[in-house]
């Protein structure tokens, strides 16, 4: 490892690594516009700008690797007067407006003239203007401000996958621009909003709205997938005002959804704010008082087996459970679920539907076999893993249907169970290459899982996998790939029924059949049947497809009002925290069937959120010690086709079904798509 010094401190690095990345690891503090650590390096900006001995001019440190017996100065006359000078070119053309710029308070740009920047300039030319682009519903421009570091080009092109960005013209012709003047094609499109070190790209929802400082400022946890990406939630006064990604390399790096980001003005849109009674097929406002004991007489005039409950895909961890408690407690009966379909599920052992191999894993994996998934719209981020894994090591892969676009390129196969059967007996090329392969991860899609043919399609290539070593203490190559936020943290909770095995679902077949006559969803939006008699008890936040059909609506909160667990994809247990408060007179989910086990009993399930968190995090830590791996047992071959099926992703759960800037980026892509085809 080369050492070198830094302001006459002596620094060890790794081989590769660059003299701005030396610098830091001696405590010094580089500034830059162009280079970013997870892109790759341009040296475009010269504001990295370092002394080097025996060097004649200064040198650029993002660019230069670090060598044995190098020494560097950082803090001379010199380098601040070539810094001076960068900054001079940087302001030439740049507008004066910070007043009106939305970037204000967290521009690098600001902070770095306040360091280098001089009170007046040499340069008396007219400054130059750039029409702004149109980027679509998602990225404001105002490119009279742009500098030229290219970090949207290099973001779009290596990590989004995407290169619909770059740059036109020369010298001072030269402009940043889309090419077609389109919104991206991409899902991870805003977070060049981030990587914007001026305020060329800024938040085209966020316009105006508020200025860094006023903003109150939460670390949480997003749900609009599985992944459980790590967030920031910026409110002002009750209201989110945006969403912002926090770094977590085991997860999303620091990169979010555009779903993740801006799904969050539907928090404001079609609340439910107060208890409401269907009454003539009308709804009708009430209060706490007369909707608990309405629910409390029929539950009571009701036999339990006539009793179900479905949970939905935004519920946190301690909602399920206190749900789970109140039917297993109060209600005496095990009619809960936690699916709204009929979907393959194994929970005896928590490896039979985690991602096991984890999301960091991907970049270690030296082949991905895709069934029945589309990562690109399920697990966004998760995508974008498998695309650096592909760019960094070449890693081949494979899926079985045609996926469409999914930023990188893969070997398609023909979508039929009998291929899997093939690859499992020997007699596929894929079989080769799965057991020559050191790491290999097989990603099932919830495509699969609600096929005919899943329980044949999982078990057997779980025991194929077994058989070849590919699950062992060190490496799991099965992973399901989830899509909802809570399914996980559902399933370690048991709220699962597997009366008729893995893939029916029994309590929905009941429901189907009519079987029921008191319905409780919590939070459950996307359950289809057709309702007769049955009273329906909807807990939930908006008024969407669940409150449609309910009798009773009790207004609960959204994932931003309450502090709760959720379980991500790979089974990891995270907390989102409370950062705004439920409006009007709603409350938090498990105080509301809290309340109504106390209107049962006269005694509440729990005394506290406390009490119900440690009680939970109990039941999950004796389950995990009973948990044992089962024998594998291979089912009947069903000869089929699987089709990937994939949630519209702009309206995949009821806050992004409200979401304004969610129908805008579902009216872009269609107007793509249409131009597309006409042209």
């Amino acid at each position: 490892m080369p050492k070198l010094k830094v302001n006459d401190i002596e620094v060890e690095v790794e081989e590769g690594l660059t003299v701005l990345q030396a610098c830091e690891k001696a405590g010094v503090e580089i500034p830059r516009f162009c280079y970013h650590e997870k892109l790759s390096i341009a040296g475009n900006c010269r504001m990295c700008l370092v002394e080097m001995e025996k060097s004649p001019k200064p040198i650029a440190s993002c660019a230069m690797p670090a060598a044995e017996g190098m020494n560097i100065k950082t803090n001379t006359p010199k380098v601040e007067k070539a810094r001076k000078g960068v900054m001079e070119f940087l302001l030439v053309n740049h507008p004066l407006d910070c007043p009106v710029c939305d970037q204000g308070g967290e521009c690098d740009l600001q902070d770095q003239s306040m360091f280098y920047g001089v009170d007046k300039s040499r340069f008396k030319e007219n400054k130059r203007s750039v029409p702004d682009k149109n980027m679509g519903p998602l990225i404001k421009t105002q490119m009279t401000r742009c500098i030229h570091c290219t970090r949207c080009v290099r973001f779009a092109t290596e990590i989004a996958g995407v290169p619909e960005i770059g740059a036109i013209g020369r010298g001072e012709d030269m402009q940043i621009t889309t090419y077609l003047e389109q919104s991206m094609q991409s899902e991870l499109s805003a977070n060049v909003v981030d990587l914007c070190p001026v305020g060329a790209l800024t938040s085209k929802p966020y316009v105006f709205e508020a200025r860094p400082w006023e903003l109150k400022k939460t670390e949480t946890i997003d749900v609009m997938d599985a992944v459980g990406s790590n967030i920031r939630v910026d409110t002002y006064g009750w209201e989110v005002k945006r969403v912002l990604p926090l770094i977590n390399e085991d997860i999303n790096e620091e990169w979010i959804s555009d779903k993740t980001r801006y799904a969050c003005d539907g928090l404001l849109n079609q609340r439910l704010d107060k208890p409401y009674i269907k009454k003539n097929g009308k709804f009708e406002e009430s209060n706490w008082n007369e909707v608990n004991k309405i629910i409390v007489s029929k539950l009571k005039n009701t036999s339990k087996e006539k009793v179900c409950g479905f949970v939905g895909d935004l519920t946190n961890m301690e909602t399920s459970f206190i749900f789970k408690e109140f039917f297993d407690r109060v209600l005496e009966t095990k009619a809960y679920e936690t699916r709204s379909e009929d979907k393959y599920i194994n929970n005896s052992d928590r490896k039979n539907y985690l991602f096991n191999s984890t999301i960091n894993g991907i970049e270690e994996s030296d082949l991905i076999f895709l069934v029945g998934a589309n990562p690109r719209f399920e697990a966004t981020i998760v995508n974008a893993r498998i695309r650096k894994a592909f760019l960094n090591n070449n890693t081949k892969i494979i899926s079985l249907n045609d996926a469409g676009d999914l930023t990188y390129p893969y070997t398609q196969l023909d979508g039929k169970t009998l291929t899997i059967k093939n690859i499992i007996e020997d007699n596929h090329d894929v079989s080769k290459l799965i057991k020559d392969a050191q790491n290999p991860l097989i990603i099932i899609g919830e495509s699969l899982l609600k096929s005919e043919s899943s329980e044949y399609v999982v078990t057997s290539l779980q025991k194929f996998l077994t058989d070849n070593n590919k699950i062992n203490d060190n490496w799991n190559s099965f992973n399901i790939l989830t899509c909802d936020a809570s399914t996980v943290g559902n399933l370690d909770l048991d709220l699962i029924n597997l009366e008729k095995g893995c893939f029916k679902n029994n309590i929905l077949d009941n429901l189907k059949n009519n079987q029921y006559e008191i319905v409780f969803l919590v939070g459950q939006d996307n359950l289809s049947f057709n309702k007769t008699n049955e009273f329906v008890i909807y807990i939930g936040s908006h008024g969407d497809k669940g409150a449609e059909i309910a009798d009773v609506i009790l207004p609960g909160s959204a994932y931003t009002e309450q502090s709760g667990y959720f379980t991500n994809l790979e089974g990891r247990i995270q907390k989102a925290y409370k950062a705004s408060y439920p409006p009007n007179q709603s409350k938090e989910d498990w105080e509301i069937i809290n309340n109504l086990a106390e209107q049962m009993n006269n005694r509440k399930l729990f005394n506290d959120k406390d009490e119900l968190e440690s009680s939970m995090l109990n039941y999950l830590k004796l389950k995990n010690e009973k948990n044992k791996t089962s024998e594998i047992s291979v089912n009947n071959f069903v000869d089929d086709t699987i089709n990937i099926k994939v949630k519209d992703y702009y309206f995949s759960n009821v806050i992004a079904r409200s979401s304004k800037t969610m129908v805008e980026c579902n009216n872009s892509k269609i107007e793509i798509k249409k131009t597309g085809t006409e042209g």
